[in-house]
This record gives structure tokens, sequence and C-alpha cells, in this order.
């Protein structure tokens, strides 16, 4: 029993870390991209000052959000696969 209890303790941490990097970043990137088209148009498809409208400053500060995220995620995962080569070959301990 304890051992069917270990591995499911271990299932679910691997579904999870699964998720969020298999599922959870394409879905981060998409909304970063979606905060990118949001624009200060009106319903009618025209701005308040006749042009067609531009960039939102909130969707732009959303999608560097989601991409800042995104940018930390992939060093860290590269930083992780190179902490033996690292250590090995500069002395450089980080995890």
């Amino acid at each position: 029993m304890d051992l069917f209890l270990k591995t499911l303790n271990s299932l679910w941490q691997v579904l999870l870390i699964g998720l969020v990097l298999g599922a959870g970043l394409p879905a981060l990137f998409a909304m970063g991209i979606r905060c990118l088209s949001w624009t200060t148009i009106d319903k009618d498809g025209i701005d308040r000052d006749g042009s067609v409208g531009k960039r939102s400053v909130t969707g732009t500060a959303g999608a560097l959000a989601c991409f800042a995220v995104i940018l930390v995620a992939i060093v860290t995962g590269i930083l992780f696969v190179m902490k033996d080569f690292l250590a090995h070959d500069f002395g450089i301990h980080l995890f």
C-alpha cells in the first residue's frame, strides 16, 4: 500500500508539471499574443480621434508580463539542463 501511495504522489506531481509546461506555456504565449491585439477602438471600429485605433497600454503590459514569465521559464529550463556542465567546466553551482 505504501508503494501505491508513493506512486500516486509522484504521478500527480508529474501531471501538474506536464500541464504547466506542456500546455500552460503555450497557452500563456497565446494569451500574450491576444493581449497585443487589444486596441483603443470603439464599437464602430474608429477611435475617438478618428484614427483606426492604437495598441492599448494595458494590453501591451499584459503581453510583456506573459512573455517575461515564458522567458524566465525557458532560461530556468536551460540552466537546469546545463547545471552539470557549468559545475564541471566552470565551477558554477546553480541549484
